[in-house]
Order: structure tokens, then C-alpha cells, then sequence
């Protein structure tokens, strides 16, 4: 099965621009191809974890990644799904946030020998001269279209900015400048993005006229991203000092039954033959899938050791085997105590991180959502002595799946 084939297998193509041409560029190995990063954050998250799966996969099969740093897009915010402005951020965030992506890419990547490029556009957006720029961009993008576009729907009930606005116009005029200096050929996102992504093919065809060839695809990956990288208590970051390789696995471990399969073929590098077959699963079997699925990703973002332990550690908890000494851990210090050697159970939850606040702890207990080692706590003002903690540590539990292993430092 080609490289195109494959996409298509894993549901991972929703649009494109001119299917019979990106087939042969990416089949072929011809593709040189972006995919755009704002640095929002200073870490990569699950969403991203998508669109670095597809760079992967697009160069093991010859062609050529971008990675588009957004050092300059990140200085307005992209408007697409949002119904408020982003937080403005000083440069000096964003080139921390960059850095931070940069070590991230570079385990899905291959940046070695000009296999893959790393570009930040703030080398050129930072230095462009603005009535230029409106002079040889603006004459290209019909307003009346530009609000129709589904990137500005959102914003537009509770009012879009001008500085959003540019938005559009900017992230196209990345595609020029990467066509123009790196051939790049190709550009990729999510189907929150097609209206700017358009923009961009547009936009080289009229500067350049018709014979620029310039493609444009669409994917599921990134809105799927979207909302798979969400959770009640925030992102799933790919820093293990954000997300432990343990909760990484943990989420994926936990993702409904309904979408195991869909993420198998999405996320993994596993065989789609093989996960055609597990079509057939059912029950139990479920949990097998949700297992390999954890296992697959956790592996690929953290590394053989770290998926094991998670693993041992998921087992010893759930599934009455495995290693206990894996499990998440919570060290508690003596200031952590009271004159009488005592912790009440809320300050437990919130040193283990398992509430976000006090009050959202006491609801909890009130509710019966919280035990140790298996006995339901229902008195918020319930308190714990060192000694009952002990060498072994005790287990704390939240609802069903969050848990912590409360240890004595």
C-alpha cells in the first residue's frame, strides 16, 4: 500500500485541492511539505502529537517535512475555533516556547542531513514593512470573503480584532515564502484551517500566475487532535514534566470504546491490516486494544522504559499484576504535617494533584468519589497519621481511574 493509500485507510484525509496530483507528488517522494506550529505553549500537546505522526510517516515514505515555527503568527494568536482573543505573549515566551518545540520535533523527526527542515517565520513576518506588505498581499484577499471563511465564524458573534484579522494573509504569505526559498510544494492542517490554508494556494498562484504549483491538503488529524488532547483537568502534554509518561499512557488507556480503533489507525505505526482485524473485537477485547493503543503511543513519545513501566504500573493497579513500584507516587514531607502528624485527607488530594482546589477536594469526599487503599473516605474532615502511611505508602483513589500512591519521604 503507498503512502497515500495508507492516509486514506486511516481516515486521515478529509479534503484536498487536487487529489490526482498530491497522490503522484506524495507517492512519488516529491512532496516538500509544512505543517505550522504557533508556540502558544511551552510544551507540545496531543493535537500536535497528530500532525508529527503524519510528518513521520510522510518521511519514512521520501518526502520532505517543514516544521513552520510560528515565532511570528504566535505574536497575533490564530483566531480558528476560538471564541475569544488568545493572551497576547512578550517574544520572550515565544522563543522559549520555540525552543521547547524544537526538542519535542526532533524525536519524531529526522532533521539530520537536510531531510527535514526547521523554520521560524518571524524571520520574515518580524521584518516586513507594512505598507509593502498591504501593497503586494492585500490585492489578493477579498474581504467579504475572508469573513465567510470558517476560521472567523466564531469570532465573529462576539467580535473579531483587526489584529486577528491579519491572521489570514500572514499564515498565506508563509506558504509563499516557503515555496519561493524551500520548493516547499505541499501544505498540511486540520479542517479548522482550510479557509487560511486556501489563502496560501491562492495567493501563490496570482503572484506567481497559474503555472506556480502549489497543494493543498486537508486533514482530520488536528480538530481530532483538538479534542482528543483535551481533558477535564486540561491538556495531555507530550513534556513528562507536564503529563508523566504514566497519565500519557493512562488517557490513551482510558479513550472510549467507540474510539480505540479510530485512534489505532490515526496514531500508531502498527499494520492497518492488523487493525482491520481488530474491527472484529469486541467485550474484553476492547481493553486488549485500548492496552496496545496506550502502550504504541506512550512508547513513541517517551520511549520504551517509560511505556514498560507505565504499563507494569497500570497493571498493578487494575488488573492485579505487574509492578507495584510503578505507580505514581505522591512523597509527602514533614512540613506536609500537622503538630499532631496528621494530614487531612483534602490537603491529600491537593498534594497529590488529584483536585484543584480545596473546595473542589471536600465535594469530592462528600460525594463518596474518594477512598484509601480501597475504603471510601466520606468525611471531608478525615485525617491521616504518618504512621499509618507507613514504608509501603498507601493507595489514594479518585472516581475510577485517578489514583496516586501516597509515599513518606
Amino acid at each position: 500500500m503507498k503512502i497515500y493509500e495508507e492516509l486514506q485507510a486511516r481516515n486521515l484525509i478529509a479534503q484536498v485541492t487536487d487529489e490526482a496530483e498530491v497522490r503522484e507528488l506524495v507517492n512519488n517522494g516529491n512532496a516538500v511539505f509544512y505543517i505550522g506550529f504557533d508556540p502558544t505553549a511551552d510544551s507540545l500537546h496531543v493535537g500536535h502529537f497528530m500532525a508529527l505522526c503524519l510528518m513521520k510517516r510522510l518521511q519514512e515514505a521520501g518526502n520532505k517535512p517543514i516544521a513552520l515555527l510560528g515565532g511570528g503568527t504566535g505574536m497575533i494568536g490564530d483566531p480558528s475555533g476560538r471564541t475569544d482573543m488568545r493572551q497576547m505573549m512578550t517574544p520572550e515566551i515565544i522563543q522559549h516556547n520555540i525552543d521547547c518545540f524544537k526538542v519535542q520535533m526532533s524525536r519524531f523527526i529526522d532533521f539530520s542531513d537536510g531531510k527535514a527542515l526547521m523554520v521560524n517565520n518571524a524571520d520574515w513576518l518580524m521584518n516586513l514593512n507594512y505598507i509593502e506588505f498591504i501593497r503586494e498581499i492585500g490585492p489578493h484577499f477579498s474581504v467579504n470573503n475572508m469573513l465567510r471563511a470558517k476560521c472567523y465564524e466564531q469570532r465573529m458573534e462576539k467580535g473579531l480584532s483587526f489584529l486577528e484579522f491579519n491572521y489570514m494573509p500572514m499564515q498565506s504569505y508563509d506558504f509563499y515564502k516557503l515555496y519561493k526559498e524551500y520548493g516547499c510544494n505541499m501544505q498540511f492542517g486540520g479542517d479548522d484551517q482550510w479557509s487560511n490554508m486556501l489563502g496560501g494556494t491562492e495567493l501563490i498562484r496570482r503572484i506567481l500566475h497559474k503555472d506556480a504549483y502549489a497543494m493543498t491538503i486537508t486533514l482530520l488529524l488536528n480538530s481530532e487532535g483538538k479534542k482528543m488532547g483535551k481533558t477535564q483537568s486540561g491538556a495531555v502534554w507530550l513534556d513528562p514534566d507536564k503529563t508523566t509518561p504514566y497519565d500519557f499512557y493512562q488517557y490513551w488507556r482510558n479513550v472510549g470504546d467507540a474510539d480505540v480503533l479510530k485512534c489505532l489507525r490515526m496514531l500508531t505505526f502498527l499494520p492497518v491490516e492488523q487493525i482491520d482485524e481488530m474491527d472484529k473485537w469486541e467485550g474484553s477485547q476492547l481493553n486488549q486494544a485500548k492496552e496496545i493503543l496506550a502502550y504504541q503511543l506512550t512508547e513513541l513519545v517517551h520511549g520504551t522504559e517509560e511505556a514498560k513501566k507505565a504499563e507494569a504500573g497500570a497493571k498493578a493497579l487494575f488488573a492485579g499484576g505487574g509492578d507495584a513500584s510503578e505507580m505514581p507516587k505522591t512523597l509527602l514531607a514533614d512540613e506536609d504535617f500537622n503538630e499532631n502528624d496528621e494530614i487531612d485527607i483534602v490537603s491529600m488530594l491537593m498534594k497529590a494533584e488529584l483536585v484543584k482546589s480545596r473546595s473542589d477536594g471536600r465535594r469530592q469526599v462528600e460525594q463518596g468519589g474518594v477512598s484509601l487503599d480501597g475504603e471510601k473516605i466520606t468525611d471531608f474532615k478525615y485525617a491521616v497519621k504518618k504512621d499509618a502511611i507507613g514504608e509501603e505508602g498507601i493507595l489514594l483513589k479518585k472516581g475510577k481511574k485517578n489514583f496516586k500512591k501516597i509515599c513518606l519521604a
